[in-house]
């Protein structure tokens, strides 16, 4: 093994220098026997840890020879061929993020925690969500002996404030637009609450009119959501065409085209923090600011989880109505719309 550092002295003083980075550091000391103990240490130092990680990669590749060689980008492309439609498409552009060029090339067994905190530093939210799943892959599959950085030394991941579209935003951007079919994906989307790929791929026989009912599957997660509709949606329902994809030109877009058209509304209006995810949180928030029930809320937006659900409708301005009112009510044998619960504190 390569000597790391070698003596040398300038004067009366005896230094060190690094061989690999050319850096020279004074050993503080005139005399030589105490400069050689002093280099023979620093050597020592360096030694054992290199050759621990040899004696290591000598064991590990006798049951995997490639794990040596293998780099980063051997999870990330096997992670990502693990996924179908969507979720795939997303993996193959987070991929590409700037920032996993400092780790992409580099063998998984030679990374250290610092190169994962200089790549993170580099991204976006994104880039330490997905290097987290990257990590964790590489962990399941073994290729990874011990994580490079522990589950509490993970940077937060904080995401942006995310908010409902309000009545009246979604009023301006409806009297804005003139395109008919544009138009009426948004006003459906408002009615609906879904996510805009499940509203865009919704065709008429999606429809039950004698249940008034619109049924689908979600895409993002294979969760059935089924939507009653009233008055007003089936005057909208009833403008659409009667076979086929409802919105046939959304339906062959792609997300960023509609999400890019969207973006281009709001600016015209000036509007901001939103986007047509947004939707969904305005139909939750308005669901939950009603007293409709949670199970029928989480029911027709396609949610498994009611923690997801809740995420969705936390900034629902619910008013609760006072003990007295519900209780005349109840004598007056009026019908009493079930609220919320609300948290005690």
């Amino acid at each position: 093994m390569k000597t790391r550092y070698i003596l040398y002295r300038r004067g009366d003083m005896y230094y060190a220098e690094d061989t690999e980075t050319g850096k020279q550091a004074t050993l503080r000391t005139k005399n030589k026997a105490e400069a050689l103990v002093l280099l023979n240490a620093r050597n020592e130092a360096y030694r054992q840890p290199v050759l621990n990680l040899h004696i290591a990669r000598t064991y590990l590749a006798a049951t995997d020879p490639a794990i040596v060689t293998r780099t980063w980008q051997v999870p990330m492309d096997e992670m990502t061929r693990t996924k179908t439609g969507p979720t795939r498409v997303r993996n193959e552009r987070a991929m590409m993020d700037p920032a996993f060029d400092l780790i992409r090339n580099r063998p998984i067994l030679e990374t250290k925690a610092a190169d994962f905190l200089q790549t993170l530093e580099a991204g976006t939210v994104a880039t330490n969500v997905f290097l987290r799943r990257i990590h964790n892959f590489a962990l399941d599959m073994s290729w990874l002996p011990w994580p490079v950085l522990p589950k509490k030394q993970w940077p937060k991941v904080k995401f942006k404030t995310k908010r409902a579209i309000t009545l009246k935003e979604h009023q301006a951007i409806l009297a804005s637009e003139s395109n008919l079919e544009r138009r009426a994906y948004y006003a459906f989307c408002w009615h609906v609450g879904g996510a805009q790929s499940d509203v865009a791929a919704l065709t008429a026989e999606d429809i039950n009119w004698r249940d008034k009912v619109v049924g689908f599957r979600r895409q993002k997660t294979g969760t059935t959501s089924v939507i009653r509709f009233g008055d007003e949606l089936e005057e909208l329902l009833r403008s659409l065409p009667t076979t086929g994809p409802l919105f046939p030109r959304h339906h062959q877009l792609r997300e960023a085209h509609r999400a890019t058209e969207f973006a281009r509304a709001c600016r015209r209006l000036k509007i901001k923090g939103i986007t047509l995810h947004s939707y969904r949180y305005a139909w939750a928030e308005r669901a939950k600011t009603c007293g409709y029930p949670e199970r029928f809320a989480q029911e027709a937006l396609g949610h498994n989880s009611k923690a997801v659900h809740r995420a969705y409708a936390k900034n629902a301005q619910v008013v609760i109505p006072t003990l007295e009112s519900y209780e005349r009510k109840l004598a007056a044998g009026a019908d009493i719309i079930p609220m919320p619960e609300a948290k005690v504190a």
